[in-house]
């Protein structure tokens, strides 16, 4: 394992660089305690605040206004996801790492960060916060249609313009992107000092993500935000499915094609 120096004058400040071959997989019985649950009960409420405000942002109350205006509509729902999860990130860096996201919690698996039952544990965790969201979502009428609106609105469902495979791509691939940004964000090699900087360039980069991917599947990079509002609006069909296992595909490339490229 490398090391650096860092001399600050009358301190010098030894910093271990963490690599990939330097970390070693983990079934996790040594995290069978409190603080596991803890992070547990941080990634539910923080798939629960993403399915609520930013799939919630794409409601009926503000955007039967918009019309046809769908530069506004991709433009609104991009900015709403992008900072809402770079917020969420930030409130639960401290207690689980603010995955909120299946795939990214097998990326960090992939990658030697957690524990084989930390990652099983996270996905029970944000699935349970992403239909809680998601029920609450519909109790509060957001299933409801209108002459402007006549589809329920914030589901994931495939473009008419292509077809199952394409989406199934494009999902991936977008992902992969995200699990791009993430890893090199905390890729201690780059000596990133831990602050506020690291939610926002992943909020900034699934903000890039939604402009890019709501014209053709809605964007959803995430099996929780792909699946769960669907499932609880009726909308769910065998197109659901894609929504739920490309993104952990782009998680399986990313992590290599991070640590083959960029690491």
């Amino acid at each position: 394992m490398p090391d650096t120096t860092v001399d600050t004058g009358d301190v010098k400040i030894e910093m271990t660089k963490c690599s990939y071959n330097s970390r070693s997989y983990s079934v996790g019985v040594e995290d069978l305690n409190l603080d596991l649950l803890r992070a547990a009960c941080a990634e539910l409420v923080g798939t629960f605040f993403l399915v609520l405000l930013c799939v919630g942002s794409a409601n009926t109350e503000s955007l039967q206004d918009m019309g046809d205006n769908r530069a506004g509509y991709f433009l609104s729902i991009s900015l709403a996801f992008g900072l809402g999860i770079g917020g969420i990130v930030h409130i639960c860096s401290s207690s689980s790492g603010g995955n909120v996201n299946p795939a990214v919690s097998l990326a960090l698996f992939l990658d030697k960060r957690i524990s084989l039952l930390k990652m099983i544990v996270y996905w029970v965790f944000q699935f349970a916060g992403g239909f809680a969201g998601a029920g609450l979502l519909w109790a509060l009428g957001y299933w409801k249609i209108s002459a402007e609106l006549p589809s329920i609105v914030g589901t994931n469902a495939v473009n008419s313009n292509i077809n199952n495979a394409e989406a199934f791509f494009l999902e991936a691939f977008g992902t992969m992107y995200l699990i791009l940004t993430i890893l090199s964000t905390i890729n201690e090699a780059r000596g990133h000092a831990p602050s506020y900087l690291q939610p926002f360039s992943i909020g900034i980069a699934i903000a890039v993500l939604h402009i890019f991917l709501i014209p053709y599947t809605n964007c959803a990079i995430n099996p929780v935000r792909g699946t769960v509002w669907n499932v609880v609006s009726g909308e769910a069909d065998e197109t659901t499915l894609i929504f739920l296992f490309a993104p952990m595909v782009g998680a399986i490339f990313g992590v290599p094609f991070h640590n083959l490229f960029f690491a």
